[in-house]
């Protein structure tokens, strides 16, 4: 039967590490949950597709598209 004693250092370490994961699972949470509410907000989940900072040429055709039929 081995004797187990721990030292203060341990105590003092544990808690920080627990501080540290409950820090890291607020963050998690946050962004979690501005992701769902950003989603939830359009309803439509490709909605987001002209937004990633790079040419859709599909997206740029259909709008070249749609703007040539509204000029008479």
């Amino acid at each position: 039967m081995a004797i187990y004693v721990e030292h203060e250092l341990h105590a003092r370490r544990r808690s920080r590490n627990l501080g540290m994961l409950a820090v890291l699972l607020a963050f998690v949470a946050i962004v979690f949950g501005m992701t769902i509410v950003k989603l939830a907000r359009t309803g439509d989940p490709s909605a987001f597709e002209g937004f990633d900072h790079d040419i859709r040429y599909g997206l740029a055709a259909e709008a070249e598209r749609a703007a040539g039929e509204d000029t008479p």
